[in-house]
């Protein structure tokens, strides 16, 4: 009896450690997604600015 509590309760650390790495992980996860949305909508913006000045100078040609 005494040998299967002492496995069951390594088992639970080992899940408790688990969890724990789990959670930091998906911690790092989430500021890594929301870096690269940043990076995206960052990007976007500049392709937008770009686009309009495109459009400006392509007006101004003549035609």
């Amino acid at each position: 009896m005494e040998a299967e509590f002492n496995s069951l309760e390594a088992k639970v650390e080992q899940f408790v450690e688990l969890c724990e790495r789990l959670r930091a992980e998906n911690s790092a996860l989430r500021q890594q997604l929301a870096a690269a949305q940043n990076d995206a909508k960052r990007l976007h913006e500049k392709i937008d600015g770009a686009k309009s000045r495109l459009e400006g100078l392509l007006n101004r040609l003549p035609g």
